[in-house]
């Protein structure tokens, strides 16, 4: 064999190095991507913006520049800690494991606390796939984000809204970040507190984080809106007040990601529609009247073969089919009672397909107008004052969620329906990073 010079040897070893420094180099293709989530923003309020006289310009030049849908099929259940956590990951709440806003607490040991944590989501997020990518990523009240492998992350929980809470935010959230963001914003707003006021002061922090830390990844939630939904239901004035106040909260975060990175991406999503009831309905009445619920002179449950979870309806002996008759009885006779607001049930195998509720033997639904209730005592159906609720079936179009993209490169066109397991994907392909087991597709890929 021919021995090389030299020469020619440190150059081929050079070259063999460089080869395999950036074989085991973090990919960094992509540009950087702002999710921001607009908790209970139906797609018709931006979509039909001149039908409600609305000024929302940010919102109404994502549509005209970008890419948009005309609904987004959100998940089982409707509610916000399943949504967002299948926003960020792309799969179901069967197998992200985030099955409810709230764990499953029929004696109410949990003191009235959420699905907070990041350690029980079991499917990958964009904030791992960032950091696995050598990525900086960050977050401001995104829910779920408790212990969540986000570099800059100021989490979302709440106990009291009191300076007891603020302490604990400043604890759970990165070191030192709530400090540093106060000194350059202000006061932050910590706790359950959701009004215009505080998104506002969120989305001020969240303009300054993208700006000081130049993250590839941002995660931003503002929720008011929900808040004054379900105060005075979809489509009220104090409704459409709101959302213009949010438009422009997206406004000044979305030109502090351009500040920092002209290429940058911007995403408006929500997590669930909305719609008007001024009934509600508790199968926990028709349950314990069944026998099935046991309380103690105060109305507190103190025992239970069968309870709802949300829209889930749980039996504690699954395999018990004295319950279970007990219970279908039961169901159908809400179904024949058009009064009840129930209108169909599904049992656990249907359930299973809708990858919602896994160990529910039965999930429930009411049409709109009703509410559901988890009061376990009082009659069946009550009268409420107007308002808005949301939590129903899916497939109701009043459930419908939003989806608007904009930025460098993003065609302008409308996709349609599309369901909530597509976003993570499509994101994910913008900025360069691999969710390879999400259920959804990449919205933007060509066919």
């Amino acid at each position: 064999m021919k021995t090389l010079e030299p020469g020619v040897r440190l150059g081929v070893y050079i070259v063999l190095v460089a080869t395999w420094l950036s074989a085991c180099a973090p990919q960094r293709a992509g540009v950087p991507v702002v999710l921001i989530s607009v908790d209970g923003l139906k797609p018709e309020y931006v979509l039909d913006a001149d039908r409600y006289g609305l000024k929302i310009p940010t919102l109404r030049r994502m549509i005209a520049e970008g890419t948009s849908a005309s609904a987004v099929t959100g998940v089982l259940p409707t509610v916000t800690y399943p949504s967002h956590t299948t926003l960020v990951t792309g799969v179901a709440p069967a197998t992200h494991g985030i099955l409810n806003n709230s764990p499953f607490d029929p004696l109410q040991r949990n003191q009235d606390g959420w699905m907070w944590y990041a350690e029980d989501i079991k499917a990958e997020t964009l904030w791992a796939a960032a950091q696995k990518s050598g990525f900086v990523s960050s977050s401001v009240d995104w829910p779920v984000t408790v212990g969540a492998p986000i570099a800059f992350n100021i989490a979302q929980y709440w106990r009291a809204t009191t300076e007891d809470d603020h302490k604990l935010l400043r604890a759970l959230s990165t070191p030192g970040l709530l400090d540093e963001g106060e000194k350059a914003v202000g006061r932050y707003p910590a706790g359950y507190l959701y009004t215009v006021e505080a998104d506002t002061r969120r989305a001020e922090f969240a303009a300054w984080l993208i700006g000081a830390k130049q993250p590839h990844l941002h995660t931003s939630y503002f929720s008011v809106l929900d808040e004054v939904e379900h105060a005075h239901g979809p489509f009220a004035k104090e409704v459409f007040a709101t959302l213009e106040a949010i438009d422009g909260m997206i406004d000044r975060v979305a030109k502090a990601a351009i500040s920092a990175n002209p290429r940058s991406i911007v995403c408006v999503v929500s997590d669930h529609g909305f719609a008007r009831y001024d009934k509600t309905v508790s199968v926990n009445v028709a349950l314990q009247k069944a026998g099935l619920i046991d309380l103690d002179a105060a109305g507190r449950v103190t025992d239970w073969r069968a309870i709802m979870w949300s829209n889930a309806l749980m039996i504690k002996e699954p395999a018990n089919a004295e319950t279970k008759r007990t219970v279908r009885t039961v169901l159908d006779a809400l179904v024949a009672d058009s009064s009840s607001g129930v209108f169909r049930y599904f049992d656990d195998a249907e359930a299973r397909k809708e990858e919602g509720f896994p160990d529910a033997a039965f999930v429930v639904g009411v049409r709109p107008g009703f509410a559901i209730s988890g009061r376990v005592t009082g009659a069946l159906v009550e009268d409420h004052a107007p308002a808005g609720t949301h939590g129903l079936l899916r497939e109701l179009h009043e459930m419908d969620s939003a989806f608007f993209l904009s930025g460098t490169g993003i065609p302008h066109r409308s996709l349609g329906r599309i369901d909530m397991r597509d976003i993570a994907p499509t994101l994910a392909r913008l900025a360069g990073v691999s969710l390879p087991n999400a259920q959804g597709r990449n919205l933007l890929a060509r066919n």
